[in-house]
């Protein structure tokens, strides 16, 4: 669907812009281009449970490493992801 608007005769930029996005708006343009661009798709059981367990191991290892002192106590006031 594409929207095409001409300018009337007098009007002004400003309110043509305003008529143009409201055009935009109600043809629904918009929302579709948003749905495409964000959409994300579903994952299968598997996946999402294969990722789950994994985060868990992984969590699992980091505070055994803490509790055996081989991984440093994280300071509260560094609290972040990490390397940027």
């Amino acid at each position: 669907m594409t929207v095409e608007l001409k300018r009337k005769k007098g009007e002004t930029f400003e309110s043509f812009v305003r008529r143009f996005n409201k055009r935009l708006m109600q043809s629904g343009t918009l929302l579709q281009f948003k749905k495409k661009v964000y959409n994300r798709g579903t994952k299968s059981r598997n996946l999402v449970k294969a990722e789950t367990l994994a985060r868990k191991q992984f969590r699992e290892k980091k505070e055994y490493l803490k509790k055996i002192g081989r991984l440093p106590e994280e300071d509260p006031k560094k609290k972040g992801r990490g390397r940027r």
